[in-house]
């Protein structure tokens, strides 16, 4: 019973996906200088309005000396003069854009964790990892692409290789099949990315994000031509202050067909955006004010938020003179919206959710009856004084400005009228052009080389919308219901020459180095990629370097302190010649005996004889030594000849034997060697072991020593009892 339910769960899921149009759209908000436009399924070029909704096919040239900025929610597109794009697919999760020549400056605010932002080049595919300002420069006539990122992550895929790029590197990428690489620093910023900048501080200055999402696009554009106000049921509400006594809401622009949404509003005020495809419209005492959605939850975009009047099917029309006419007025808060288009349960409960508050019992009322006119409903904004707005059928249809056309119905035909979801008007050529339809002979267009130049893709996009002339005669048969997607992108006859779409399966990991050139990254098990060399330097030595290293290095369980200490200090000869200086008044008995025995005997004459309070430093500065570190001394000490046999018994003897002889000789007053050994180092390392070395009173021996001291012992004892018998 679970798995029947998953798989209804995704089926429904994937049919919602198949119908559902896309939450979000591309926006064209500033212009400086010629920008044409050519929609998706028309042949023509024409100039470019303002807040024109733009998708998936659309392609736009940014003439000689102009500038372009558009907005996909809270992302920031800018192209330089002379450059040629298209979105080859845009939807919830995928930004996928071609730049077939110029330069395009990308300002990612948000990136979800299953978002993809792709930009393709005519020699690679730049994927962007995570939030960042990024550059991208196409010469297609050289073969080379520039990309630039300022801040951010992002993954380069040229011929049959792929590398990252990071925060402040700058990689030039040149060739097709065979690409060659120079990577860099970023560089500094020129005229271009310096008025991107300036884009940029705008809209993080602006106030109106503390009201509104920035996934909203257009809210930057409030600041300047509005305020916020707080209103009782309604809250932060944005009254607009540059528009004229009796204006209203969708009346300063014109009605455009934009698939899969159908009839769809772009209006030509620089705020109108926002507040027209997004939240609802109240109106409060004399004047109007948009009500946002909530801001907390990423907007869905919708293509007009009104109600309709007149031009339904089989219901009560208006007219204006002697023609049929179609009117319409703003939604209000807590009204729904009907789109009329094939949407799911979720994509209808999102777009209204997303856009006011509405109980979701009603939401799902309303999707229910959503084929049925909802007399019931009463909608605040239809009895507002100069709220409904109205044009001839044709004039919509043709679109063309409505200032220009607009009449006012008659209070007896309002009322009377019958509210629906849609007009049944089918769309002509000039739907889709809009009122800029009169520029198609004379707008710019790129040149016929860049326009189909192909460009190398990581992802495939949707195939192309088939023509706009062979989709009239479908919608003349049902008018004013647009066609799904799935049956719109249907054309893949030039798909394979417009797109090289890579096998990602085939791409090599390559990291390119400064200066230019490429090294491939292979990737082992349990290691992490060097660069070249890198095993040499930092992994194990080679057998050829093994003997050197071995060396020119002391063992390792021998402290590098002592070894110092005596390199530092001066030659141990005139020490034993001082040693040897003092008179010795008598061939001392213990010193002989030590001279003939083991060398581990004075220490157990050491142990037998009380102790002799003497300078402890260096007793504890030999106690801290290895024992066997005495054996290390230079070698090229001259042999002191002198008859003195204490000195030469020390020369030949190790270190802690002076100290033997120190304290079985407490008689005879002699300077001693260890103070003898300080006065002549230097005083800087007499500070430093006199601080570093700690003071011990009675050395004890350790346990292995003591256990051979009591086997030579016992030996002597032996020995002992046989000389006796």
């Amino acid at each position: 019973m679970n798995r029947v339910a998953v798989l209804m769960v995704g089926s429904a899921l994937y049919l919602a996906a198949q119908t559902d149009p896309p939450g979000r759209v591309g926006r064209l908000n500033y212009m400086d200088g010629p920008v044409s436009f050519q929609p998706a399924g028309i042949d023509d070029w024409v100039d470019l309005s303002l807040n024109r909704p733009l998708t998936t096919g659309d392609n736009i040239w940014v003439g000689d000396r102009a500038r372009a900025e558009l907005h996909v929610g809270s992302t920031a597109l800018r192209f330089g003069a002379k450059s040629s794009f298209e979105f080859l697919n845009l939807d919830d999760q995928t930004t996928q854009i071609r730049l077939s020549e110029g330069t395009l400056s990308i300002r990612v605010r948000n990136l979800a964790q299953d978002e993809v932002v792709e930009i393709d080049t005519p020699n690679l595919a730049f994927t962007i990892l995570r939030p960042g300002e990024y550059r991208i420069d196409a010469n297609p006539d050289a073969e080379t692409t520039t990309i630039t990122v300022r801040d951010g992550e992002g993954d380069v895929t040229a011929g049959s290789e792929g590398f990252p790029l990071g925060t402040r590197q700058r990689v030039f990428v040149k060739g097709s099949d065979q690409v060659t690489y120079n990577l860099a620093a970023a560089g500094g910023p020129d005229e271009f990315d310096q008025w991107c900048s300036s884009r940029d501080r705008r809209e993080d200055q602006s106030q109106s994000a503390r009201y509104v999402s920035r996934e909203v696009a257009g809210y930057e554009d409030l600041d300047q031509y509005g305020r916020w106000e707080n209103q009782p049921d309604y809250g932060d509400v944005w009254i607009p202050t540059s528009v004229s006594a009796g204006w209203a809401p969708y009346r300063d622009g014109y009605w455009a067909w934009v698939a899969p949404w159908g009839w769809t509003w772009v209006d030509e005020a620089p705020w109108g955006f926002a507040p027209y495809h997004y939240g609802r419209w109240a109106y409060f005492g004399t004047r109007w004010g948009w009500v946002p959605g909530p801001r907390g939850i990423a907007p869905v975009y919708a293509p007009a938020l009104v109600a309709w009047v007149g031009g339904s099917r089989g219901g009560m029309s208006i007219s204006i003179g002697a023609g049929p006419a179609v009117g319409w007025f703003p939604l209000g808060p807590r009204e729904p919206y009907f789109p009329s288009y094939q949407v799911s349960q979720r994509y209808f409960t999102r777009v209204n959710n997303t856009n006011t508050v509405i109980n979701s019992v009603t939401i799902n009322n309303y999707y229910s009856s959503r084929n049925s006119n909802n007399t019931s409903i009463r909608y605040a904004n239809r009895d507002v004084r100069n709220g409904v707005t109205a044009v001839p059928q044709d004039s919509f249809g043709r679109g063309r400005r409505v200032n220009q056309d607009a009449r006012s119905i008659p209070a007896a035909q309002l009322s009377s009228a019958q509210v629906f979801g849609a007009p049944a008007i089918a769309p002509q050529r000039e739907s889709l052009l809009g009122p800029r339809a009169d520029t198609a002979g004379r707008a710019g267009r790129p040149p016929a080389n860049v326009l189909n130049r192909p460009v190398v893709a990581r992802r495939a996009p949707p195939a192309a919308s088939v023509p706009f002339a062979r989709q009239q005669q479908e919608l003349g048969q049902n008018p004013g219901r647009p066609l799904p997607s799935s049956a719109i992108q249907r054309d893949t006859s030039n798909a394979g020459s417009r797109i090289r779409v890579v096998d990602m399966g085939r791409i090599r990991r390559v990291q390119p180095m400064p200066g230019g050139g490429q090294q491939a990254v292979v990737p082992q098990q349990n290691s992490v990629p060097q660069p070249a060399g890198s095993e040499r330097r930092n992994g194990p030595p080679t057998r050829q370097q093994q003997p050197q290293q071995q060396m020119a290095q002391p063992p390792a369980a021998v402290p590098q302190a002592p070894i110092t200490e005596q390199r530092n200090r001066p030659d141990r000869q005139p020490r034993q010649q001082q040693m040897a200086q003092p008179p010795v008044v008598t061939p001392q008995a213990p010193v002989t005996e030590q001279r003939n025995r083991p060398d581990r005997q004075p220490r157990q004459q050491q142990m037998a004889q009380p102790p002799v309070p003497t300078p402890q430093a260096p007793v504890t500065e030999q106690r801290n030594r290895p024992e066997r570190q005495p054996r290390q001394e230079p070698t090229a000490q001259p042999p002191v000849v002198t008859p003195q046999p204490p000195a030469a018994e020390q020369r030949n003897r190790p270190e802690r034997q002076p100290r033997q002889q120190q304290q079985a000789q407490p008689s005879v007053a002699t300077p001693q060697p260890p103070v003898t050994e300080q006065r002549n180092r230097p005083p800087e390392r007499q500070r430093q072991e006199q601080v570093a070395q700690p003071k011990a009173e009675n050395p004890q021996p350790e346990p292995r020593q003591r256990q051979g001291n009591e086997r030579q012992q016992k030996r002597r004892e032996e020995d002992q009892k046989k000389s006796d018998k």
